[in-house]
């Protein structure tokens, strides 16, 4: 058998920083850094789920605002995963070294964009955010971070992720392996977490249950994430750092 042509290269996103040449980058620009993690998501998730959303969520938010104002560059892969460090796969820089990170690359950014928005989808990742982007803002920075808020979700591996990967990458969801984790409510888990991380609540790193989880509910979960960030990026950082809507202007 005759081997199969080569797919033609597909032109790259307008959005897309890491695919421009460097006349092709405009002074200016808002700049949007997806913050991720690479980390346990159960027997059936990924260990890059975090990235693979921030990702995806920055992508689609920087598609609502316009390519010519906004731009995505590529994914930090590695954050604050201390509570799922028992788990082996997962990869963490902790809370002092994440923070350093993002303002050595604030400052980098800043020599020619407007502004730097973090887009986090790892919650662990939080304490570094608003403590970067407190320092940042001191130094007179332009800088902000919004989370990837997904309503109604649960905590981490089970149905608000695994129906995003099912619509993001279903080749890497292995739903025969998934398994109902604990779903109690996070603040109630969250002194065993504190104390335990995540093993100590479920064993198999569940917090949640992906039954009933879908690629279409992914979709809709992934349209209203961004919709919100795409919101959130006319807005002002509030003293923790993290983007507010501004107030509507009165009639």
């Amino acid at each position: 058998m005759a081997p199969s042509a080569p797919l033609p290269p597909s032109s790259p996103p307008p959005w897309s920083l890491a695919a421009r040449t460097w006349p092709e980058v405009r002074r200016g620009a808002t700049v949007l850094v997806p913050t991720g993690s690479t980390e346990q998501h159960g027997p059936h998730l990924p260990l890059d789920t975090d990235t693979v959303i921030a990702a995806a969520v920055a992508a689609e938010a920087a598609a609502r605002t316009g390519p010519a104002d906004v731009v995505v560059a590529p994914a930090l892969a590695y954050g604050a995963s201390g509570e799922h460090q028992d788990f082996p796969g997962t990869v963490s820089l902790g809370h002092e070294a994440l923070s350093l990170m993002l303002v050595e690359l604030v400052r980098s950014l800043s020599t020619w964009a407007r502004r730097v928005v973090f887009v986090n989808a790892h919650g662990g990742n939080a304490a570094g955010l608003v403590r970067a982007v407190g320092q940042l803002l001191a130094e007179n920075h332009s800088v902000g971070w919004v989370p990837c808020t997904f309503e109604p979700g649960d905590a981490h591996a089970g149905r608000t992720e695994t129906s995003l990967m099912l619509y993001l990458s279903p080749g890497s969801v292995h739903l025969d392996r998934a398994v109902r984790g604990d779903t109690r409510p996070l603040p109630e888990l969250m002194p065993a977490l504190r104390s335990g991380g995540v093993k100590a609540v479920s064993p198999l790193g569940v917090l949640g249950d992906p039954a009933g989880a879908s690629a279409a509910e992914g979709q809709e979960l992934l349209v209203r994430a961004a919709g919100a960030v795409a919101a959130r990026l006319a807005g002002a950082p509030d003293r923790y750092g993290c983007l507010q809507p501004l107030p509507a202007a009165v009639p």
